[in-house]
């Protein structure tokens, strides 16, 4: 997704470190899994795993060892072991009508990337996304435990649509999201309007349209956000009503971004209508 090996190594660990985040769990152990070309320089590989360790290390988690391969590309990624009481465990399960939808980054790092790729825009023209990328999700749950929420998933590779449709089939409601609502990195809306979307979305459109419950009315540049694969993207958090205001407050106070998209509504279950 970017040139520079540190920055390409501290996105990749704060994507894998997302998952823990959206359980409320705390991140202890991490296994470094790389592959590597004979044909990129050594120094390459060693300022990925460098950062990544600078993630781990915010995360206040420990690397305990990895594995290599030679590869055809370079990969990186990291595997995760995290801690918690399984009595304050966040899931998909648990969303209840009238509950609101908090979303904590904006969208349209699968878009920008593609456009990268393309040679489309630069590393500039994306860099607010490249910086949002490389946030933790550590911030934003440490404030959703401190207030308590319903239910909770990251965005990532299925889209905002994919995971929300996943949440509301395992708490058996349905989700109502408003698109004037929804926060966009800049020059997404000028490259979904090109159609410079990646194949995951395609793919992502394809599967998840049949549930949506007015998918036949939604633009193909919203329906392109909405199914966009995200790398390293941020929590979407279900809370009740009362407490919305007071998680916003104090996401914000932390530094975390805080977008209410929606509401939790009655039904049908694990379907999803867009306003």
């Amino acid at each position: 997704m970017v040139n520079d090996p540190a920055t390409f190594g501290r996105i990749a660990a704060a994507n894998a470190l997302s998952d823990i985040y959206a359980m409320g769990a705390k991140p202890l152990t991490v296994m470094n899994l790389i592959g590597f070309p004979r044909c990129l320089p050594q120094s390459a590989l060693v300022d990925i795993l460098k950062g990544g360790a600078e993630k781990v290390r915010e995360a206040d988690a420990v690397i305990v060892g990895g594995h290599t391969v030679e590869d055809d590309e370079p990969k990186y990624g990291l595997a995760v072991t995290g801690l918690v009481d399984p009595e304050k465990l966040i899931s998909t399960v648990g969303a209840r009508p009238g509950d609101r939808l908090i979303l904590t980054k904006p969208l349209g790092t699968g878009i920008l990337a593609t456009a990268l790729k393309g040679e489309i825009i630069s590393e500039t023209d994306m860099a607010e996304a490249i910086a949002g990328m490389q946030i933790l999700n550590r911030y934003a749950a440490e404030v959703m435990l401190e207030v308590g929420v319903h239910a909770c998933t990251d965005i990532t590779g299925f889209g905002l649509l994919g995971h929300a449709l996943e949440l509301a089939e395992a708490s058996q409601v349905g989700l109502e999201i408003e698109a004037s609502a929804l926060h966009i990195y800049p020059l997404v809306a000028e490259m979904a309007a090109i159609g410079l979307v990646s194949e995951g979305s395609y793919n992502n459109r394809q599967y998840y349209l049949p549930r949506i419950i007015n998918g036949a009315t939604i633009t193909p540049e919203l329906m392109d956000i909405l199914a966009d694969p995200q790398t390293s993207g941020g929590l979407l958090m279900v809370v009740a009503a009362e407490k919305t205001d007071e998680l916003k407050k104090k996401l914000l106070a932390t530094g975390c971004e805080a977008f209410q998209i929606g509401v939790v509504i009655d039904g049908p279950p694990g379907r999803l209508k867009v306003t």
